[in-house]
């Protein structure tokens, strides 16, 4: 009866307009016989192609609950006229932060198909919440409209988040495991910051004002970064966070706020409202370090062998200014310009010997060549070549005619190699 049901609606969608038919010129259609599989896999097909079918909530008590150990989750969902088989895979149901039980008034979120072996149709479930969660969400969006519209979420208003923080608040449970899991990170990360821990309720009545107090108590205290989390739960148990009153007393802190309420899947209007939001509470310890010990180690390392090369670099550059001033010294020094006179005399003191030697050596050329040229022009040159001089031993005149002698008159003849006396025997 369910099957035909839906069928039924589902072709209830769907409008056919025929054009009018004579009935004595076409004969009536025959009826299509179908076998049990083509006529389930035909139904499923058409559940299947309905788009609001593949989308639907539905709302009704839990009873035979079923887990195997599979990991899926087998129940039935039923009111006073009516039940529906429903199937959430494993995958789905690890995502559950609802503990399930018979009798339990729900909503479900999944797409109607058919478990074609027995022919039944069946809800394939992938979000289960309690009944109100519905009104609530609705609450969320149009708070988070009203919000969104004045501005409070607007991305110019995010601040970043210090590189390394000193002091870090923390907004959350004293009892806790959100809080003992963000220590434990914070402690391995970077165990020099200091935390503040502004203890409040996060889940009631109470919470709103609680949580509005603890983020002005620490912003009283100039922290660098707000923590606001806690750990997961149901829609109603996060509801202090969209409480309107947190929501703008995140957005006015003065100090940069992050957000890690819930789970990964989990979003609050504070998650809209902090300058960053983390997807649980020990993300957010994570993102309120971005520096931690181990990069500290490292800076320093790295900052240390700079400062080596910069003291080794300025050492060398120091060095050569200096060795160019002792240059620049020892040129205008004194001892350099006596040095360099002394070269010079010593210079020109070569230069004067060595053009006496030259002076000399030419004169002593021009004196060999007069020399010559006066033992050319000497008579004993002449006589050398056989000739003689031949003088009167009287007067000591040259004889160079016949009538200058007549006999008996002595002479000297002058040769080459000496002189020897003469007489005229005859004119």
């Amino acid at each position: 009866m369910a099957v035909l049901l839906v069928f039924m609606l589902t072709f209830s969608c769907k409008t056919v307009i025929l054009p009018l038919m004579q009935p004595s010129l076409f004969p009536p259609p025959t009826p299509q016989t179908f076998t049990v599989s083509k006529l389930t896999f035909h139904i499923r097909k058409l559940l299947e192609e309905n788009e609001t079918l593949q989308d639907v909530w539905v709302q009704g008590e839990i009873s035979n609950l079923s887990r195997p150990a599979s990991g899926h989750v087998y129940f039935t969902l039923k009111d006073t006229n009516a039940s529906l088989r429903c199937v959430m895979w494993k995958t789905s149901a690890a995502r559950l932060t609802l503990s399930l039980r018979d009798g339990m008034e729900v909503e479900v979120h999944g797409r109607i198909g058919v478990y074609e072996p027995q022919g039944q149709y069946q809800l394939y479930a992938d979000q289960i919440r309690p009944v109100g969660e519905g009104a609530l969400f609705q609450e969320f969006l149009r708070l988070k409209a009203a919000l969104e519209a004045e501005g409070l979420f607007a991305p110019e208003r995010k601040r970043p988040i210090p590189e390394l923080p000193k002091r870090i608040g923390i907004v959350t449970s004293a009892t806790g495991a959100a809080l003992r899991d963000m220590l434990n990170t914070l402690r391995r990360r970077l165990p020099l910051v200091e935390v503040l821990l502004a203890p409040s309720s996060v889940q009631g009545t109470e919470a709103p004002p609680a949580l509005v107090r603890a983020i002005q108590l620490l912003n009283s205290q100039s922290p660098d970064v707000i923590l606001i989390a806690r750990g997961g739960g149901s829609i109603e148990d996060l509801w202090a966070f969209n409480d309107e009153r947190v929501v703008r007393a995140v957005a006015a802190s003065r100090a940069p706020v992050i957000s890690g309420v819930g789970h990964e899947t989990d979003f609050t209007l504070c998650d809209f409202a902090a300058d960053l939001r983390a997807p649980t509470p020990t993300a957010a310890a994570e993102l309120a370090t971005p520096t931690t010990l181990d990069d500290l180690y490292f800076q320093l390392s790295a900052l240390r062998s700079r400062l080596l090369s910069s003291t080794l670099n300025l050492i060398a550059e120091r060095r050569a200014a200096l060795s160019s001033l002792a240059a620049q010294l020892r040129y205008f020094s004194p001892e350099r310009r006596v040095l360099s006179e002394t070269q010079r005399v010593d210079e020109l003191s070569r230069r004067m010997v060595s053009s006496l030697i030259h002076r000399i050596e030419l004169q002593s050329l021009h004196i060999k060549g007069l020399t010559r040229r006066l033992e050319a022009l000497s008579p004993l040159a002449v006589l050398a070549r056989g000739y003689a001089v031949v003088t009167r031993k009287e007067d000591g005149k040259v004889v160079s005619h016949v009538r200058q002698v007549k006999a008996g008159t002595s002479l000297q003849v002058q040769v080459a190699d000496g002189a020897f006396d003469a007489e005229v025997t005859s004119e």
